[in-house]
């Protein structure tokens, strides 16, 4: 597995995000021939706020790495701006599209460590990051057929997301209003055994 990130200028995202990220990539794939992150700077697009079509062609003109025969590659985008429809209440850690692509709203993330009790950077990086792979694993029910119902819909009809809380697929790791208190004082959330019960129907560990 290949996975290039590409960061904004000032917005690299903590090593310690990192090794959490590869470590949760290992415990949950076979990835024999490893898994390499290759990360890499490039210049504010002066864009943001973003909406995902503009992240989408960013992509477009800094993405190196593709898909060739047995090597999956990744590529995530740690932006210098937050999301377009971000609220007071509610705004977006991360965002997965298309099959094997995110974006990270750093920015975002950054101010929101910076609040009184709030996680620190290096975990809301990782829960995020875990968090958005776990939808391009194709979690919850967005590819990967559950093996028993556990999936969240909100009123907007929007799911993808698990219903028991703690889990790292619970929405509130990619909205941040509810990350403080699903993360603080037990570190980077993981997966709940309804959502290993799916990875591992698919062929993940």
């Amino acid at each position: 597995m290949n996975i290039e990130i590409v960061y904004v200028d000032g917005n690299r995202p903590t090593d310690e995000a990192i090794s959490s990220f590869k470590n949760f990539l290992t415990k949950r794939t076979y990835k024999p021939d490893g898994i390499d992150i290759n990360l890499r700077s490039v210049a504010s697009s002066g864009k943001a706020p973003f909406d995902i079509e503009e992240i989408a062609e960013i992509e477009r003109n800094e993405r190196t790495a593709y898909n060739v025969g047995d090597e999956i590659a990744i590529w995530i985008y740690f932006a210098d701006g937050n999301n377009e429809k971000d609220t007071n209440e509610k705004f977006v850690l991360g965002s997965a599209f298309r099959n094997t692509s995110m974006v990270i709203y750093e920015k975002t993330i950054k101010d929101f460590a910076n609040r009184t009790g709030a996680p620190s950077r290096a975990i809301i990086e990782a829960s995020t990051l875990n968090h958005e792979f776990g939808h391009l694993f194709g979690l919850v029910n967005l590819g990967i057929e559950m093996v028993s119902e556990h999936e969240y819909t909100d009123g907007d009809g929007k799911g993808a997301h698990c219903t028991t809380q703690g889990c790292l697929m619970n929405a509130s790791i990619e909205f941040g209003s509810g990350v403080v208190d699903l993360v603080n004082g037990t570190g980077v959330p993981e997966l709940d055994q309804l959502c290993i019960d799916d990875l591992q129907f698919a062929g993940g560990k």
